[in-house]
């Protein structure tokens, strides 16, 4: 039973549309300061420290903004989500080889039409061809892998880490023969950007995040009773075949448009989904999402205004993070020694 809900009150069987409730006024009041410590942190990134014409440094910081915002609420959602469907609290997306889609497509793109496709094909259309492409290959395989009664999590680990390593090895063996000037072009955009985005895309990205977010929070319920497992679940009246494709749609998503918006981030999906459970307290999900969001956002502010005020490396934050995340990642999974 969950740790917040009162053990002395009677209370009826929990469903996948009644769970289990509890008092909320502690997990509210710690996400209030949340919020209030994000938004903080945005203004601060965005309004201070400006040189030269204000405007123009508002309008490129609101870009970067715009970024931040779309990855944290991307990789902290999915990320949750995946771990919550695998039952797992280290297995990510990118980890099972989500974003190896992704760079094995620029690859593709490259290898067949030259570099200059890249540049030619930047836009709404080439972003949702990129996430058409990631949804569909990840929802069949892994609906087929979650759905087994008796899934396997080493066979699970062991299938994405195979397709992964398939994948970056055809886009490693792509680029060996590329022309060094279609490499640079390439390189570049395998590699997250949140200072070289395109706003035209925003709207985009908007629409994306607020109908899968609004998915996502209906569900939010199910998803604590998907936390139980397949069997309790089934027991507890949720449809799991219905609910799993729903989630891993959601997922692959989430995960597929911050991909191809700001490059893959390979660790920072872990170190959210990290932070938000410990922060919340509790594994409901109407706390942890909201968490795991305004932590993303947070995080990645905070990152921003030191790289750019205090180490002028602006470019650089995605590099730190995935390295600080990696560090972070062998720490836990050396820690409890078990997948």
């Amino acid at each position: 039973m969950p740790e917040d809900v009162p053990t002395a009150t009677a209370l009826p069987p929990p469903t996948a549309d009644r769970p289990l409730r509890g008092p909320g006024g502690r997990s509210g009041l710690r996400l209030t300061v949340l919020a209030l410590v994000t938004a903080g942190a945005a203004a601060a990134y965005c309004l201070l420290f400006v040189r030269g014409a204000f405007d123009f440094a508002v309008e490129r910081r609101l870009a970067v903004a715009g970024a931040i915002v779309v990855a944290g609420f991307c990789q902290g959602v999915g990320t949750v989500m995946f771990q919550t469907v695998t039952r797992n609290r280290i297995l990510t997306p990118s980890i099972m080889g989500f974003e190896s889609v992704h760079t094995l497509f620029q690859t593709a793109l490259v290898v067949v039409f030259g570099g200059s496709v890249l540049a030619a094909t930047d836009g709404v259309a080439k972003t949702l061809v990129q996430t058409v492409l990631v949804v569909g290959f990840v929802t069949v395989l892994f609906r087929w892998l979650f759905s087994g009664r008796d899934t396997d999590l080493r066979v699970l680990l062991l299938v994405g880490l195979v397709l992964g390593l398939a994948f970056d090895s055809l886009s490693v063996f792509g680029q060996r023969v590329l022309s060094p000037a279609e490499y640079d072009v390439l390189s570049v955009r395998l590699f997250g950007r949140l200072s070289h985005v395109d706003p035209a895309q925003f709207p985009l990205a908007v629409l994306v995040c607020a109908v899968v977010g609004a998915v996502v929070w209906r569900r939010r319920h199910r998803l604590d009773v998907l936390h139980l497992g397949r069997d309790v679940a089934t027991n507890l009246g949720v449809d799991y075949r219905r609910e799993l494709t729903v989630m891993l749609v959601c997922v692959s998503t989430l995960v597929a448009f911050s991909t191809a918006l700001v490059g893959p981030m390979t660790f920072f999906g872990f170190v959210v989904a990290l932070l938000a459970r410990q922060f919340a307290g509790t594994h409901r999900h109407a706390v942890v999402l909201p968490a795991a969001v305004l932590l993303g956002v947070l995080v990645l502010f905070v990152g921003q205004f030191v790289m750019e005020h205090v180490f002028y490396a602006a470019g650089q934050l995605t590099v730190v993070v995935e390295l600080l995340g990696g560090v972070v990642f062998l720490f836990v999974l050396l820690k409890r020694g078990t997948l």
